[in-house]
């Protein structure tokens, strides 16, 4: 989350004027993440967050995306649910750019995950994966395998300026992927984000989660791996066994894994690592002035691509209980 379009009063009063959510009582911006800009809003009928669509997201993906949530929410998913206007449309605008209202969702997230958050959170996510069948819209995931080395070509010189020789390697990381990059593996729709701050917590318990703007259908085996290196790294770098055995263990006690799903998560968590290497990368040397936002560092992910390098079967200790 974060700001980059400054909302007036009057600009949220003629927002308001199209839903049924009575007058705004408080509203302030949320100065987090890297995509969207985001405000918490409280009106008279309750707390929500009201999103506007920035310059990644593609319009015409939100009623995918949107769509999505209001499946969940119905289907006893714990998500924020979209607001529908008075004219029916989940979709409204600010200053010619698309916007939404959800409704708030308790909980907190957690800033050092330990073990017993990584399997709930696990459990959190293959609940996510079997609610989400039978939504009937699809989406192919714009920043999967063969998107990374058309967007590593404009990016060779930032990686370079990162650290002498990284192009090379990134470039030998890109073909081996290529190469190994698994198929035929179970498909779903995936949360494709699934960050600790994206997941909340009452406590230890998973409460629910937020922001589906990277939601797509991909390999369900590939949403683990994204969250494996998102929840199981420490801040030295070091892959923590304990809770990736954890993570896979809440997942499989919902949906248990293939065979194939299992013996493919390496080279999916090597892909998943690279993909937000990438991501990080380009916003490095993107990010509007004044925004209210630091970028996060590519960095992290290059030393998690490092790790998975040269362990390339580290994460199949976490492949069960």
């Amino acid at each position: 989350m974060a700001v980059y379009t400054d909302i007036s009063d009057e600009e949220l009063k003629a927002l308001l004027t199209r839903y049924d959510l009575g007058a705004p009582l408080a509203f302030k911006g949320i100065a987090e993440g890297v995509e969207n800009s985001n405000f918490l809003l409280e009106t008279q009928r309750g707390r929500f967050i009201l999103t506007v669509y920035e310059k990644r997201v593609n319009a015409s993906d939100l009623p995918f995306f949107l769509g999505l949530m209001r499946w969940l929410a119905d289907h006893d998913y714990p998500c924020a649910t979209p607001m529908a206007g008075l004219d029916g449309e989940l979709i409204q605008s600010v200053r010619g750019k698309p916007a939404a209202i959800v409704g708030f969702m308790p909980g907190l997230s957690v800033r050092r995950p330990n073990a017993r958050h990584c399997r709930e959170a696990g459990e959190g996510l293959a609940r996510l994966h079997l609610a989400a069948q039978g939504f009937p819209m699809s989406r192919a995931n714009d920043l999967g395998q063969s998107a990374w080395a058309p967007m590593f070509q404009g990016l060779k010189d930032a990686a370079e300026g990162l650290k002498p020789g990284l192009a090379a390697t990134i470039s030998a990381d890109l073909a081996d992927l290529a190469a190994r990059w698994p198929k035929g593996l179970p498909t779903g729709v995936i949360h494709a984000d699934y960050f600790p701050d994206n997941v909340f917590f009452q406590g230890e318990r998973f409460a629910a989660t937020i922001d589906f703007y990277f939601a797509c259908v991909d390999a369900l085996a590939y949403d683990i791996a994204v969250a494996l290196n998102a929840w199981c790294f420490e801040a030295d770098g070091s892959f923590n066994i304990t809770s990736a055995r954890a993570l896979v263990a809440g997942y499989e006690a919902i949906r248990p894994l293939s065979d194939a799903e299992r013996a493919a998560l390496p080279v999916l968590a090597h892909g998943a690592a690279m993909r937000f290497f990438l991501t990080r990368l380009n916003d490095w040397g993107a990010t509007p002035a004044g925004a209210l936002v630091k970028p996060k560092d590519p960095l992290e992910y290059e030393r998690k691509l490092a790790v998975h390098r040269s362990a390339p079967d580290l994460v199949l200790f976490g492949a069960g209980s």
